[in-house]
């Protein structure tokens, strides 16, 4: 575990007050004290409160449903005919929502304009230390439960409307309203589901795919030891998507935090310990306000190692899927793990390649951490001079590499690549410089699925020498992907036979 990573992970310990005895107990058991479903329909023990919010004043709880009282429905404005989303806040250090709450809510009615969005209001079990705060998500988790069979007793409303959101110890809260519901919900996403005393969990007590009929999860902060990273490292749902490998998020190093916290002030330093971790939430926003030209994709894999170097990039058999709101609902018999690549801000969609080159040499030649600028030109446009370090680089070897750009450029139609040096000083100045010939590359577009052959633009070998100019390659005659092939994953990712519906 490197310095920032032990650094990170202590100021969450020392926030979550983890020196608190792991012996405290929630206030009552998850099932009460009889196998009755009787508690459900007892409405005088909730603590949490039901705000819906409005797309005009999404940051304010200006009218709260309550359980029980029906008349707070219409009160409401709540809308029996469409969606209704349910929003659950995690620990709170202030007691307060936090900036993200409203956000949401915004993006939610931007997609869904005439939607129910509801928000939990469990502050005063949230803003515990954190294990009292962990073992009150059964009693929230109940709480919710009873809200949501209340809801829909009274209005017959369908269940396959209802898609309950939880961030952090509000995943797990979800988690477990879905197992005490008399039905199963639609959906709940999991927006990087908390860590702590949950890693080892049983599915009574944590988010798991029995949950709802379908339960995503976004999986943004697992560094460190298992149950010691701030989210839980183990897939809970059907579909669990890594982004960045789910363990740090671009744009929330030390430095930058630290730079954050310098210019916005002090009230800021929790952002030390939650940017990767609420990176989960701004993803899922970004794909509610940004689906129609940013839908982000993700690529089921073995592991994050085999994902960088790109050797999953494959569609075939739902082997890829959409991030966040526009997911494909498929459920398979194993945990479905995915893994992408984001840019560190909005919209964080990068487009995914795999880059496979073989190297041949007259001399036996071996090096390590070799820095490549690699430049991709297509029908659209161009992105030059991307960095890559290339692990290594041998003689007579195959490397396959992921490369990720933020510009569509379109069909790929070149490909230049340069061996930068790697110091100001290197003997291969004064020795001669050492050289690798390639005759072809192979690329492969994860997003458009698209296989391209490149070969040497000037004779059948192009010579890559460190220091000098580039090598270009130009797309080969060779054989490509068949326009049916093409025109197949272009219907699949459109919907004609890819919808949302469950597998």
């Amino acid at each position: 575990m490197g310095k920032e990573n032990t650094f990170l992970v202590t100021v969450w310990i020392i926030l979550a007050n983890i020196c608190v005895s792991f012996s405290s107990t929630p206030e009552q058991t998850l099932f009460g004290n009889s196998n009755s479903t009787e508690w459900l329909e007892d409405y005088t023990d909730i603590v949490s409160k039901f705000s819906l919010r409005t797309a005009e004043i999404p940051d304010d709880d200006l009218c709260y449903i309550v359980p029980g009282q029906p008349l707070t429905i219409p009160k409401c404005e709540f809308n029996p005919g469409y969606k209704t989303f349910v929003v659950i806040h995690g620990w709170t250090v202030t007691g307060l929502f936090e900036s993200w709450v409203p956000k949401l809510v915004t993006a939610l009615y931007k997609r869904e304009p005439k939607a129910n969005v509801i928000v939990v209001d469990w502050l005063t079990r949230a803003q515990q230390h954190y294990l009292t705060s962990a073992a009150n998500t059964k009693l929230v988790g109940k709480d919710v439960a009873k809200f949501v069979n209340w809801l829909q007793k009274t209005l017959d409303y369908p269940w396959e409307k209802i898609h309950l959101l939880g961030y952090s110890l509000g995943a797990h809260v979800a988690g477990i309203a879905g197992l005490l519901t008399n039905h199963k919900v639609s959906r709940i996403t999991g927006l990087d589901p908390a860590g702590p005393t949950f890693e080892f969990a049983d599915a009574q007590s944590t988010l798991s795919p029995d949950d709802a009929l379908f339960v995503d999860v976004l999986h943004t902060n697992t560094r460190g030891s298992p149950d010691r990273s701030i989210g839980i490292q183990r897939p809970v749902g059907h579909v669990d998507i890594y982004p960045n490998g789910g363990t740090f998020q671009p744009g929330c190093d030390l430095q930058n935090t630290m730079m954050m916290i310098a210019t916005t002030g002090i009230r800021n330093m929790d952002q030390l310990v939650k940017c990767s971790h609420e990176r989960s939430i701004h993803l899922f926003i970004d794909s509610l306000v940004n689906a129609a030209e940013h839908q982000t994709m993700a690529y089921r894999c073995s592991s994050k190692e085999a994902f960088m170097k790109g050797m999953c990039l494959n569609c075939r058999k739902n082997r890829c899927n959409k991030v966040g709101y526009g997911v494909n609902k498929v459920r398979l018999p194993r945990n479905t793990k995915m893994y992408l690549k984001t840019r560190e801000m909005m919209p964080f969609k990068l487009f995914h390649y795999q880059v496979k080159v073989h190297f041949f040499s007259s001399e036996k030649l071996a090096y390590t951490e070799q820095p490549m600028k690699i430049s991709l030109y297509g029908t659209h446009d161009e992105k030059i001079d991307i960095p890559y370090t290339m692990p290594f680089l041998n003689t007579n070897s195959t490397v396959s590499f992921l490369l990720t750009t933020d510009v569509d450029v379109g069909e790929l139609l070149m490909v230049k690549l340069r061996w930068e040096k790697d110091a100001y000083f290197s003997w291969s100045d004064i020795w001669g410089n050492k050289n690798f010939h390639i005759r072809k590359m192979r690329v492969k577009a994860g997003e458009t699925q698209s296989r391209v052959i490149f070969s040497a633009k000037d004779g059948e070998y192009a010579y890559l020498i460190r220091g000098k100019d580039d090598v270009v390659f130009v797309k080969s005659k060779e054989d490509n992907m068949s326009r049916k092939e093409k025109t197949m994953h272009r219907l699949k990712m459109q919907g004609s036979h890819f919808k949302n519906n469950i597998a």
